[in-house]
């Protein structure tokens, strides 16, 4: 009885392994075995779980011939999450799920999204990257080195710390935040009068639990996936000063020893993967009630959201730095986009 168990199992085997093996075999001589896939965050958090359903639809529509391993933790440049874009276009990464606020060093048009209080809602971030300024942002990356395939979110980054209540700019005053690597973050801060630590995020946790900075900003699914209440973020406002898209990239040379019909799945695999992480990112705060805010408010954090005019207060502390960095962003790119939002469909 075992052993007619053991030919019908071996017999499955054999028909799986007749199935995928010729679709595997069809790969050319020049594809890799296996594509390094960069990542800040894994699949615990939206931006890890889109890289993960890019993989799996690109391995699926491939029948095998194109195999993506995770690598979170931008792991694949020392934890660097500055260094990410650089390394794509040099071939040491070979795709990678990214962040617009980590590449802006390298494509000054990202620095875009990060203007203060720019994209008041979810319908301003659509205007910009779903419309031409979107094109011309992939045209700005393209031209930068790395193609471009499909835009991600990672989320309004909302403001927490363990000290008190922030409703104005002056209860930002010598707060110790950490800050990603960017300039425009830190001369946002620096304007509000908190005293901004830049450091990665592999950093940040540690940093927030032993008290050597007070506060952090990151989207409410990065606060609640991470347990950033049990590093002493007692204090949440909801103030959404920036938001951070994400683009789902290629490395040039590899794009190119792909074929036509493979380069195309993998684009369609891109943008599907895409549209299904930006609806879990925004899971829980498009809601009438906002799930994702009273999920927080039960783990005993006080969230304060801000009426017009504290969030106006906010706007005009900020807004030097915005003119500042809407001359270096380059002003027809960013009166467009301002355009858009104004015109968006809410």
């Amino acid at each position: 009885m075992r052993i007619r168990m053991w030919l019908a199992g071996a017999g499955v085997a054999l028909s799986t392994l007749m199935a995928i093996g010729p679709a595997a075999a069809q790969a050319p001589a020049n594809y890799k075995a296996e594509y390094k896939l960069s990542l800040v965050l894994g699949p615990a958090f939206p931006w890890g779980k889109g890289g993960e359903i890019w993989a799996n639809l690109v391995r699926e529509r491939t029948q095998g011939r194109i195999n993506i391993k995770l690598y979170p933790g931008t792991s694949l440049v020392q934890g660097d999450q500055t260094r990410e874009f650089t390394a794509i276009r040099q071939g040491v990464i070979d795709m990678a799920v990214g962040s617009t606020i980590n590449w802006s060093p390298q494509i000054k048009e990202l620095n875009l999204f990060s203007l203060p209080f720019l994209m008041p809602d979810y319908a301003a971030i659509d205007a910009i990257t779903q419309g031409p300024v979107g094109e011309q942002i992939f045209k700005a990356i393209e031209k930068g080195g790395v193609l471009p395939l499909a835009w991600g979110e990672n989320g309004y980054r909302e403001l927490s710390n363990s000290k008190h209540e922030v409703k104005l700019p002056q209860d930002l005053k010598g707060l110790k935040i950490r800050v990603v690597g960017s300039p425009l973050f830190l001369e946002t801060f620096t304007a509000l009068g908190a005293n901004p630590t830049q450091m990665s995020w592999a950093d940040a946790q540690p940093a927030l639990a032993s008290g050597a900075v007070d506060g952090q900003e990151n989207p409410l699914a990065i606060f609640t996936a991470a347990k950033l209440h049990t590093v002493a973020q007692k204090y949440l406002t909801l103030w959404g000063y920036v938001a951070d898209p994400l683009i789902f990239v290629v490395n040039r040379d590899v794009w190119n020893q792909w074929t036509p019909e493979d380069r195309a799945i993998v684009k369609q695999a891109a943008i599907d993967a895409g549209k299904q992480e930006t609806a879990i990112a925004r899971q829980g705060m498009v809601e009438a009630d906002r799930p994702q805010v009273k999920e927080i408010g039960a783990l005993g954090v006080t969230v304060t959201q801000l009426d017009a005019a504290q969030r106006d207060a906010f706007v005009k502390a900020t807004r030097p730095v915005y003119d500042k960095w809407k001359k270096q962003i380059g002003e027809p790119l960013v009166t467009q986009a301002e355009q858009a939002i104004a015109a968006r469909k809410r």
